[in-house]
């Protein structure tokens, strides 16, 4: 996937490859700008093309590749099959219509509700993400919700049509840490209750640690690692990994300097050669300079984008 602008050829992605099955929940980790979202939109087809290309690959649904089917059979897919939680929801719903009115839009176009049924059936939804006084709070605007009920009634939204993956781009931003509590654990219920596929865009660690079931973690438009939540919590296989967690403020080492990541990550019109990651990494060599690294495969679903894991795994 790359955009093609003014200011030259951004490799958005490169070689991004994850999966994820019912009930299960898939972290996806990095730096604003490592191309986290934009893999999102790229799933739901909702990327303004041009400026971006997609140069190869494939993404599969239920076994098929999306990228072959029309425009008309990846909307039908949008919303029933794979469905999106947008970061910010006072820029995704749209400020002219009601709440209700914005969730039984798709109910009455998509399923043929009537007007009275798909109100009903929002109301429903809405009290599902538990909104206070749903029946009265309905036909309110986005702007008389908090941040938190406007994340909620997103939730609704992207709930209505009962997807099998849902995508949330990081669903806590800009709210407050109690806040955040109760959203994600409001998603980790509905989703047990529906058996529901979940990929969860964030760079967010704590949050991860407490819902993920596996991380995919990305820089510069690739994934670095992919590894087991408790694994990768455990004993990073990557420098970028490693970094992220030291990074993390800790209560045993109070009064310390906060470790950071020095810094910032690549233009993506201008990727150094080597590994990506090199002008940052606190272990780079020679060979980092000059030599892409492949992704090494160190046993248990566990795989790392780094010539340490290859000699990891050299060395068996």
């Amino acid at each position: 996937m790359e955009f093609r602008t003014r200011d030259g050829v951004a490799k958005v992605l490169n070689g991004v490859n994850y999966h994820v099955s019912a009930g299960e929940t898939l972290a996806v980790l990095g730096e604003s700008g490592s191309g986290k979202s934009v893999t999102a939109q790229t799933i739901m087809g909702i990327l303004d093309m041009p400026p971006a290309f997609i140069t190869k690959g494939s993404i599969k649904f239920r076994g098929e590749d999306l990228l072959t089917q029309s425009a008309e059979a990846r909307r039908q897919i949008r919303g029933e099959g794979i469905a999106m939680i947008f970061q910010d929801a006072l820029s995704a719903l749209n400020p002219v219509f009601t709440v209700g009115f914005q969730i039984e839009e798709q109910l009455k176009v998509r399923r043929g509700m009537s007007k009275a049924d798909a109100r009903k059936r929002a109301i429903e939804l809405l009290d599902q993400v538990k909104i206070p006084n749903a029946k009265g709070r309905i036909s309110d605007y986005p702007h008389q919700f908090s941040g938190g009920m406007r994340q909620r009634a997103m939730i609704a939204m992207s709930l209505a049509l009962d997807p099998e993956l849902l995508i949330a781009d990081e669903p806590t931003t800009a709210l407050d840490v109690t806040v955040q509590a109760q959203i994600m654990d409001l998603l980790a219920e509905i989703q047990k209750e529906r058996d529901m596929g979940m990929i969860l865009i964030t760079h967010d660690l704590g949050v991860v640690a407490d819902v993920a079931d596996r991380i995919s973690v990305m820089y510069a438009g690739r994934i670095v690692e992919h590894a087991d939540v408790y694994e990768l919590f455990r004993a990073p296989g990557h420098p970028y990994t490693e970094s992220l967690l030291e990074s993390l403020p800790r209560v045993d080492l109070r009064g310390q300097e906060l470790k950071t990541i020095k810094g910032l990550p690549p233009s993506l019109t201008n990727i150094p050669p080597g590994c990506p990651f090199n002008p940052r990494c606190p272990r780079v060599f020679d060979r980092c300079v000059t030599e892409v690294p492949a992704v090494h495969d160190l046993g248990m679903g566990r795989t790392s984008r780094c010539h340490i894991a290859e000699e990891v795994v050299a060395r068996g």
